[in-house]
């Protein structure tokens, strides 16, 4: 058991890799990249959100941010508020021309998910999701001690 427990690290980072890589492949049919994926999604829950915020939350370089935001903002999907705030902010908000984009980005993101639990149970998938609830959870008390 101990010798399966030495892969964990590297196991958890590989599914992770091409998982992220078999959605980046799957989110081209939709003219996406994972970093515009992440703005989108971040955004839906987030609306109002500064860009710099957007970036935190998208895990995203800040500049790069910029740039997606641009594109999509020239692209109809979302749109730059003032912020009532800070005159010199802007607020960030999806416009309905986002949403059929974010239901492809969740259709996608259910069938590699179907794809990668196929075989597995729904109890092996509801353990698996609690462990790994747990595993994060200790994870983020370790960064938080440190």
């Amino acid at each position: 058991m101990e010798d399966r427990l030495r892969n964990c690290g590297f196991l958890l980072k590989e599914v992770s890799r091409r998982y992220v890589q078999r959605f980046e492949v799957r989110a081209r049919e939709i003219s996406l990249n994972l970093a515009q994926a992440k703005a989108l999604v971040r955004l839906e829950k987030n609306q109002g959100v500064s860009q710099a915020r957007l970036a935190e939350l998208a895990e995203v370089d800040p500049m790069t941010m910029v740039r997606i935001l641009d594109r999509m903002e020239a692209e109809g999907l979302l749109e730059r508020r003032p912020d009532p705030a800070d005159r010199r902010a802007r607020c960030l908000y999806l416009t309905p021309k986002a949403r059929p984009i974010l239901s492809e980005i969740w259709r996608l993101s259910d069938e590699i998910r179907a794809e990668l639990f196929a075989g597995v149970s729904k109890a092996e998938r509801d353990q698996f999701m609690t462990v790994l609830e747990r595993l994060y959870d200790n994870i983020l008390s370790l960064s938080e001690r440190s």
